[in-house]
């Protein structure tokens, strides 16, 4: 959890996804215990509600859970939970709205598959 806070999005939407972030990355494990709130707050210098409150979302959706007096820690399949949310997400955040300029442009199914081709060599070559 080494990222820097910025202004766009609410500090703790940043927390939440700090945490969904080294979980995607395997830096934390299933089960493995995550920084508690005033750990949070200490590190980013902000208010250990707003940490909680951040770590109380990813409670709510079932990525960590809190053992009593030890702390929070990641669920089982919390991973492939944050992988399915996120992938939603792109088809809503990304994929419908590519489409829908694609077609106010006037580029076809096979000019944009090509698009995606070219890029997507571009990145094997780097």
């Amino acid at each position: 959890m080494n990222e820097i806070l910025n202004q766009e999005k609410s500090i703790y939407i940043q927390i939440k996804e700090m945490i969904e972030n080294d979980i995607l990355r395997d830096v934390l494990m299933e089960e493995e215990r995550v920084p508690s709130t005033n750990e949070l707050a200490r590190l980013y210098v902000i208010n250990p509600a707003t940490a909680a409150k951040g770590v109380n979302l990813l409670v709510d959706e079932g990525i960590l859970y809190k053992k009593r007096g030890i702390g929070m820690f990641v669920t089982r399949g919390a991973k492939q939970k944050i992988m399915e949310k996120r992938k939603e997400h792109f088809y809503d955040d990304y994929v419908k709205r590519l489409m829908a300029e694609a077609v106010s442009l006037g580029i076809t199914k096979e000019e944009l598959i090509a698009m995606i081709e070219t890029s997507d060599e571009g990145r094997k070559k780097a």
